[in-house]
C-alpha cells in the first residue's frame, strides 16, 4: 500500500471513529446519511413537564424512547433549567448561546459555542443561558430520553 492509500485510509478510519463517537449511533444500522442544522425545518416540540415553558427539543436522530437519541434543546436567554437527572449519561456540544451548567459536587462550568460537556448517568444538574440570546444544546443520550426532577442542593 502506497503512503497515500495508508494515509487516506487513516484519515477515513478517524472520521468513521469520530462520527460513530458523536452519534453514539451504529453506524452500519443507517440507511442513509442525515444532515440538520439549528436553522432547518425541525419540528420542535416542548420539553418534559419537569421544565418550565419556553423549553423546546427537537429530535436529531433516533427515537427518543430508545438507546441513542440525538437531539437539539433550545431555551430563550435567561431561562433556567432546574435541577435534574437522567437514567441515561449525556453528551453535549453547545450550538449557540452562553451556558452555566453546574453538575453536583462540581464547580459552575461556562460553555460557548463549540464547547463540549459530559453528564454521567444519574448525577443531578441544572443550567442557565445567559444573556438574552437564545441557547440551543446538541445533547447525544446514550440510553432513552428521560428527566426526573433534583430537590436537594448541587454543592
Amino acid at each position: 500500500m502506497t503512503k497515500a492509500r495508508i494515509s487516506a485510509f487513516g484519515m477515513a478510519l478517524s472520521l468513521f471513529t469520530v462520527a460513530h463517537l458523536v452519534a453514539g449511533a451504529n453506524l452500519s444500522a443507517q440507511t442513509a446519511p442525515i444532515t440538520r442544522s439549528v436553522s432547518s425545518a425541525l419540528q420542535w416540540g416542548p420539553c418534559p413537564a419537569i421544565f418550565p415553558t419556553g423549553c423546546q427539543i427537537a429530535v436529531l436522530h433516533g427515537d427518543p424512547s430508545k438507546p441513542n437519541a440525538d437531539v437539539f434543546l433550545r431555551v430563550p436567554g435567561g431561562y433556567t433549567i432546574p435541577a435534574h437527572s437522567h437514567t441515561s449519561a449525556e453528551r453535549m456540544i453547545l450550538v449557540e448561546g452562553k451556558l452555566t451548567v453546574r453538575y453536583k459536587g462540581a464547580a459552575a462550568a461556562v460553555l460557548t459555542p463549540g464547547q463540549y460537556a459530559y453528564g454521567p448517568a444519574s448525577l443531578p444538574h441544572e443550567a442557565r443561558c445567559m444573556g438574552r440570546k437564545s441557547c440551543t444544546l446538541f445533547i447525544a443520550f446514550e440510553g432513552p430520553v428521560d428527566a426526573s426532577p433534583y430537590v436537594g442542593s448541587l454543592k
